[in-house]
């Protein structure tokens, strides 16, 4: 098993950090293998809407999105965690999910998702719904925790004294190890689910 996270804030060894490094430890007693990659201190423009991507099956900007799209196919699974900034995921974060998904035309099913909110105060359950809606647009499970996935912490270091935080963090890693596992023997003996022909239906003709 094998988890890509990323780490959408731009300072270094923050708040956010440390609700990941939580969860990391997590999946190393569950015997899982995860990835960090810090992408908040990236310059990742905004997807133009151009659609090159469903020719060419990459992004037309060649940044982190398409060097992190291979490790997205290859993971069972993705977190993606960002700092709430007016009570969304960051910009860079948001680009980088638009571009990722759009771009990515390899099957998603069954590849387990799970985001995760860190802020001072308020603003992370409507982060977290908007990370939610990039895993179930494609067929992509949410792990759940005791609590909507959220860490909170204003200075440095101060998410460290969220208990309940760090224990939504740690729950989490051990239902998404549990999840992962059992969708990896779920697909051995029954295979991903019978899927049907698209059927695009616009409301403007």
């Amino acid at each position: 098993m094998k988890v890509l996270i990323i780490n959408g804030s731009p300072r270094v060894n923050g708040n956010t950090t440390i609700a990941v490094n939580e969860l990391v430890k997590t999946f190393n007693q569950e015997g899982v293998e995860s990835e960090v990659v810090q992408i908040g201190n990236k310059a990742i423009r905004g997807c133009i809407g151009c659609y090159s991507c469903a020719e060419n099956k990459k992004c037309v900007f060649d940044d982190e999105v398409n060097q992190l799209a291979p490790k997205f196919e290859a993971a069972d699974g993705l977190v993606v965690a960002t700092p709430v900034y007016y009570a969304s995921p960051n910009g860079t974060v948001l680009s980088f999910l638009d571009r990722l998904f759009m771009s990515c035309k390899f099957d998603k099913t069954m590849k387990v998702g799970a985001g995760i909110a860190v802020a001072r105060r308020g603003g992370c359950s409507a982060s977290f719904d908007a990370l939610n809606k990039y895993f179930t647009i494609c067929g992509m499970p949410i792990a759940s925790s005791q609590y909507w996935n959220s860490v909170h912490g204003s200075g440095k270091g101060e998410a460290e004294q969220d208990g309940e935080g760090l224990q939504t963090m740690r729950t989490l890693g051990k239902n998404m190890a549990f999840l992962m596992k059992s969708i990896a023997l779920g697909k051995e003996k029954y295979g991903l689910p019978e899927k049907e022909p698209w059927q695009p239906t616009n409301f403007i003709r």
